[in-house]
C-alpha cells in the first residue's frame, strides 16, 4: 500500500493563492449581485444599511426562506398553552420555529413554554432579563434571526386565525413590503373587558386608527406589527430597547425613513383581549401616551390631529379649575364629556346592551391616562434638539 505523504510548504502556499483567487472572484461576483437594480429589487446589506440606496421594496437575498415566529409573554397562563399548540403547527407547515422570550413570568407561564419546547424542537424559550418587549424581540432576533428571511411578532394577549402567518407570508409577497402590519378588533368575555372592547372599537377610544378599523389593504406610516423582513429591520437597528411602549410606532419611524415600506393588510387580522379593570387600563394608556412623547421627542416629530385631540385632555381639565374665575373655563370639559357619553349611548343603542353605557366612562378614563403620560414625559425629559446626539 502506498504510503500518503503530506503536501510540501510550497505545495500548500499556492494552494492558498488559489483559494484566495477563488475568493476574491466570489466576492465581485456577490456584490455585483447585491448592487444589482435588476426587477425593481434592491439588496441591503446590514452593514453596508447606510451606504445603499433603497428602493422601498425588500431585498430578496436572505440567509433562509424560513421564519421566526416571536412570542414576548409575561404573565399569560391563559393564553399560552394553547397559542403554542397553533404556533407549533404554524411552524410544522411554513418550516420555522417558535421562539417564547418570557419577562419573568410568575403566574406559571415559563414552565408551561419550558414543557412544550421540551416535546418540540421547534419550540424555543427565552428569559428577558430586560422585562420589555422590544429588548426581548431583539434578543430572539439576535440567537435565531440567521435561520430565517421574516419575523412574525405574536402577542400572546391575543387570538390569530389558523392561517394568519401564511396570509403575512403572502401579503409581504404580493405587496413588497419590508414590513406587514394588520388590524385590530378588541373582544371581551366579562362585563367590564366587554364593555372596554367595546370602547376601544370605536372612534371614541381609537380615534380613528386605521390599524383599529377594517381596511381592504393600503401602503401606511403605522399598525399594529405582525410580520418583517429580517433584514430590514436589521439595518434599521431593530427596536430600540429603552422604550417599554410605542417601541413599534418608534421603529416604524425609522423603517420610513430609511425608504421602507409598510403595507397594512385586509386579508386578516388580530383579536386583542383588553383589560379587566379600569386601573390596569389606566396603567396601560398612561404608558402608551409615555411612550408616544418620548417617540415624538426622540424624533422631533408632530402628532398626528387625532392625538393632538387626546393630548389636550389634561390641560382642559385642568382649566376647568379656573371656573370659579369664568365659567367658559368649564366649557371644554363639558364638551368632552358630552361626546364620550354621547358616543357610548350610540354603542349601547346600537348593540341593544345597557351595559355598554359604561364605554364613556372607560374612554375618559383611556383619554385623561394618555395625555397624563404625555405630558408627564414632556415635563420630565428635556426636548432634543437636531445637534443634541441619542
Amino acid at each position: 500500500m502506498e504510503r500518503f505523504s503530506p503536501p510540501s510548504s510550497q505545495t500548500r502556499r499556492d494552494s492558498a493563492e488559489e483559494w484566495q483567487v477563488v475568493c476574491a472572484i466570489l466576492v465581485h461576483v456577490r456584490q455585483m449581485e447585491s448592487l444589482s437594480l435588476g426587477g425593481g429589487v434592491s439588496s441591503v446589506r446590514w452593514n453596508e444599511a447606510e451606504d445603499l440606496t433603497r428602493n422601498n421594496v425588500v431585498s430578496q437575498s436572505h440567509h433562509s426562506d424560513g421564519i421566526l415566529i416571536v412570542v414576548p409573554c409575561l404573565n399569560e397562563i391563559r393564553h399560552i398553552g394553547p397559542m403554542l399548540h397553533q404556533l407549533k403547527r404554524t411552524a410544522e407547515r411554513l418550516g420555522g420555529i417558535v421562539v417564547i422570550v418570557d419577562g419573568g413570568s410568575h403566574d406559571g407561564t415559563l414552565e408551561v413554554a419550558k414543557t412544550a419546547a421540551a416535546e418540540a424542537p421547534n419550540i424555543h424559550v427565552l428569559q428577558n432579563s430586560a422585562r420589555v418587549q422590544s429588548a426581548g424581540v431583539n434578543l430572539a432576533v439576535e440567537k435565531f434571526g440567521n435561520t430565517a428571511r421574516h419575523l412574525i411578532r405574536i402577542d400572546a394577549h391575543g387570538a390569530y386565525p389558523e392561517d394568519y402567518c401564511d396570509t403575512l407570508l403572502a401579503e409581504a409577497d404580493q405587496s413588497g413590503a419590508a414590513s406587514v402590519v394588520v388590524s385590530m378588533h378588541a373582544r371581551g368575555s366579562g362585563l367590564w373587558q366587554r364593555v372596554i372592547a367595546a370602547a376601544q372599537n370605536a372612534p371614541v377610544g381609537n380615534g380613528g386608527s386605521r390599524h383599529r378599523q377594517q381596511t381592504s389593504g393600503a401602503f401606511v406610516d403605522h399598525g399594529h406589527h405582525a410580520l418583517m423582513d429580517i433584514e430590514a429591520f436589521r439595518a434599521v437597528g431593530g427596536y430600540d430597547p429603552d422604550f417599554s411602549h410605542n417601541e413599534d410606532a418608534e421603529l416604524d419611524h425609522r423603517l420610513i425613513a430609511a425608504g421602507y415600506k409598510i403595507w397594512l393588510t385586509g386579508a386578516t387580522k388580530v383579536t386583542y383581549f383588553p383589560r379587566e379593570g379600569w386601573a390596569p387600563l389606566a396603567r396601560q394608556y398612561f404608558n402608551y401616551g409615555a411612550g408616544r412623547a418620548r417617540n415624538m421627542l426622540k424624533h422631533l416629530t408632530r402628532p398626528a390631529p387625532r392625538q393632538a385631540k387626546v393630548i389636550a385632555i389634561l390641560p382642559l381639565v385642568l382649566a376647568a379649575l379656573l371656573a370659579p374665575v369664568h365659567t367658559l373655563f368649564v366649557l371644554p370639559l363639558l364638551l368632552w364629556i358630552g361626546y364620550c357619553t354621547s358616543m357610548a349611548i350610540s354603542l349601547a343603542y346600537r348593540a341593544k346592551d345597557p351595559t355598554l353605557l359604561l364605554a364613556g366612562p372607560m374612554a375618559m378614563i383611556m383619554h385623561i391616562a394618555w395625555s397624563s403620560g404625555f405630558w408627564t414625559t414632556c415635563l420630565r425629559q428635556p426636548r432634543r434638539t437636531a445637534e443634541t446626539p441619542l
